[in-house]
C-alpha cells in the first residue's frame, strides 16, 4: 500500500517514485508523487489516462515531452496539464537528474498500478525497456485499463488479446497484480 514517502523505482527505464500524498490521504479525489529521472533515462511507450488528468511541475532539470506529436521540453518552474485521452510519454533526455511534482486526479488504483509495474522491475522481471514480458503485459494492461493504456495497439485490441490470452496467463502462473508489491 503507498504511503506518503514510499518509494518506488524502475532502473529500467531510470525513473524513481516517492509518493507525497496518497489516495487514502485525499479519499481518492488526488495522488501526489515526486517523479525523479536520471540523466538520459529511455522514453517509455506512448500511453493515455482514460478517465484521468495529470499535472507537472518541473522542479529541477528537463523534462521531455512527447505528445501532439511534437517534443516540449520543460525547465524548472514549467507546468503542463494533460488530459484524460491526450497520448503521452515523457522521460529526461539531458546529462543531469530531472524531478517534477505530479498530480494525478482522480487517484483510481494508479499507486497499485506503479507499484506492481516498479516492482516487477525491482524483481528484474522485465525487458531492457522496463516493460514485463508479453503474458504479464496482457493481464496488466487489462487489470489497469482504468488508469493506464498503451496508444498502440488500439484499445479494442488489447480487450480482444486480454480475453484471448488472460486464461493463458493465469495458468502459466502469472498474476495481474502481486500483494508483495503493495503490502
Amino acid at each position: 500500500m503507498a504511503y506518503p514517502g514510499k518509494v518506488v523505482e524502475n532502473r529500467f527505464i531510470g525513473q524513481t517514485l516517492k509518493f507525497i500524498r496518497s489516495s487514502k490521504d485525499t479519499d481518492g479525489e488526488w495522488l501526489e508523487m515526486e517523479t525523479t529521472y536520471s540523466s538520459q533515462s529511455r522514453e517509455p511507450v506512448a500511453h493515455y489516462h482514460p478517465f484521468q488528468e495529470e499535472w507537472f511541475e518541473v522542479t529541477q532539470g528537463e523534462l521531455s515531452i512527447r505528445m501532439d506529436g511534437r517534443i516540449l521540453t520543460l525547465n524548472p518552474g514549467d507546468k503542463i496539464h494533460i488530459s484524460s485521452h491526450q497520448a503521452h510519454s515523457m522521460w529526461n533526455n539531458s546529462a543531469g537528474k530531472t524531478v517534477a511534482n505530479w498530480i494525478v486526479k482522480p487517484a483510481l488504483r494508479t499507486e497499485e498500478f506503479f507499484e506492481n509495474a516498479y516492482g516487477l522491475a525491482q524483481d528484474g522481471k522485465v525487458n531492457k525497456r522496463g516493460m514485463p514480458g508479453f503474458l504479464q503485459l496482457v493481464l496488466f494492461v487489462s487489470e489497469f485499463s482504468n488508469e493506464f493504456r498503451l496508444s498502440n495497439p488500439p484499445y479494442f485490441l488489447m480487450r480482444i488479446l486480454g480475453t484471448v490470452l488472460s486464461p493463458i496467463s493465469r495458468i502459466l502462473g502469472y498474476k495481474a497484480t502481486y500483494g508483495k508489491y503493495s503490502e
